[in-house]
């Protein structure tokens, strides 16, 4: 009888390598480095005596080999991620409930399908989302208002756990006929003489701020707010004034050129965030599982954002 070298990793690696379409996001979405990952793949193509996948494809492309063994890892990860989630149940018991806190207007982009695969994994998990923008959702965490936070900073000084998301670039959006056009780049100087449009949020909420313009000692003309992101950018389009959103979130008006994007400072303005909640809740295994799901979906589905 052959003695099998397969494992739960190499199976992992192969499902990682068909949504990510290439090794160097595949390698991203499992935490492991690339050169790890192209290991893992030769020594199953070593031991066969087959290529797995076609290595000049784009996207990459499985051979016949690499499709069988996908047709294992589709038929064997979900029975095993199933038995975990069982056995999990048992140990820790099956009620649970998770009210979600936002402080960003563009973070239901990507929360709500996330929250999608969630319900199906954990359907016994009451999932929901508190009403409203919250400006402090950590407090509502003290006061047993929500479970789960999502932040875009670490407060040191809260007793609280925080999982590491993604990071993502932030862009400035300006009409295409503006006076800044031209600049690729744009500093803090740049929006001295500006409107700054923004969601109606404290100043130490705003990246763009909080980063660069407090930095510099640059207060905007003008201040202008919006709930709306479609408000915002048609406020833009029609000269109005700058905002800044996330690349992610833009992108849509970008690639049909409503705005245009530009970078902002040489370095990129970079946002962050995290998962917060108590300690306790940190070691169910469904919260560990919504933060990594929140990952995955994330970094497979919005554009220019990385893991962290």
């Amino acid at each position: 009888m052959m003695q099998s070298i397969l494992e739960l990793r190499h199976l992992k690696t192969l499902q990682a390598l068909r949504e990510a379409g290439n090794l160097l996001r595949a390698a991203t979405l499992l935490n492991v480095t690339q050169s790890a990952l192209s290991h893992q793949v030769k020594l199953l193509e070593d031991h066969y005596g087959v290529a797995l996948f076609e290595r000049k494809s784009t996207p990459l492309r499985f051979t016949p080999a690499g499709e069988r063994l996908l047709q294992l890892a589709d038929q064997v990860l979900p029975l095993t991620a199933n038995t975990e989630r069982d056995l999990a149940r048992l140990a820790q018991g099956v009620a649970g409930q998770l009210r979600i806190a936002v402080e960003c207007h563009t973070c239901f982009d990507w929360l709500m399908p996330a929250m999608d695969v969630f319900r199906q994994r954990w359907p016994e998990v009451e999932l929901d989302i508190v009403s409203g923008f919250q400006a402090d959702p950590v407090g509502l965490l003290y006061q047993h208002k929500a479970d789960v936070a999502i932040v875009s900073e670490i407060d040191h000084a809260e007793s609280v756990a925080y999982h590491p998301l993604f990071r993502f670039e932030i862009v400035a959006l300006i009409a295409k006929d503006h006076a800044l056009a031209k600049k690729d780049i744009l500093q803090a100087e740049d929006f001295a003489d500006e409107t700054l449009i923004t969601y109606p949020v404290p100043d130490e909420m705003l990246d763009i701020v909080r980063q660069v313009l407090k930095p510099a000692n640059i207060e905007p003309a003008a201040r202008r707010t919006t709930e709306l992101t479609v408000a915002m950018l048609q406020l833009v389009a029609s000269k109005r004034g700058i905002a800044t959103l996330p690349l992610w979130a833009a992108q849509n008006y970008l690639n049909r050129h409503y705005v245009l994007g530009k970078r902002i400072t040489p370095q990129g303005l970079t946002g962050r965030l995290y998962a917060a909640c108590q300690p306790e809740l940190s070691e169910k295994a469904y919260l560990a599982d919504f933060v990594e799901i929140i990952r995955e979906t994330s970094y497979l589905n919005l554009e220019n954002i990385e893991l962290i």
